[in-house]
Order: C-alpha cells, then sequence, then structure tokens
C-alpha cells in the first residue's frame, strides 16, 4: 500500500505532462488556423494573419496556464487520490 502511494505522484506527473502537450498543441494549432482564416476571409493580409495568429496564440496562453493550474491543483490534492 505505502509502495503504491509513493508510485502515484509520479503518474501524476506523467498525466499532468501528456496533457500539457496534447491540450497545448490542440489550443495552439487552433489559435494559429483561426488567426490565418479570419485574416483570409477579410483579406487583411499577412502582417494582420500574423498578428492575429500572435493575439490568438496568447489567448490559448492564458487559456493554457488557468487550465494547467486546476488540473495540478486536482492531480497533488488528496481528495484527488483514491
Amino acid at each position: 500500500m505505502v509502495e503504491a502511494q509513493k508510485a502515484r505522484p509520479s503518474g501524476s506527473l506523467l498525466t499532468l505532462v501528456s496533457v500539457a502537450v496534447l491540450i497545448g498543441t490542440e489550443v495552439f494549432a487552433v489559435a494559429i488556423a483561426a488567426g490565418w482564416a479570419i485574416a483570409g476571409i477579410f483579406e487583411l493580409g499577412q502582417t494582420a494573419g500574423y498578428v492575429l495568429m500572435g493575439l490568438f496564440s496568447l489567448i490559448g496562453l492564458w487559456a493554457m496556464v488557468g487550465f494547467m493550474r486546476q488540473a495540478i491543483r486536482v492531480e497533488t490534492s488528496p481528495r484527488g487520490r483514491r
């Protein structure tokens, strides 16, 4: 039983890293695609497209930080371990 509890934090770390990679990739892919699509639809040009991509990426980064804070809180809380 004690060994299983000691093994849990490393499993949590692996889970958190995996979630960060998966969700992070999706969030930034959507941010870049949205900037490209909006600039293309409204014919804003390349520079505006890059600005929109950067803006949406910053919003995605903000969302990822909030999501990871919550995920870390849940994975490391004593109530989360069952």
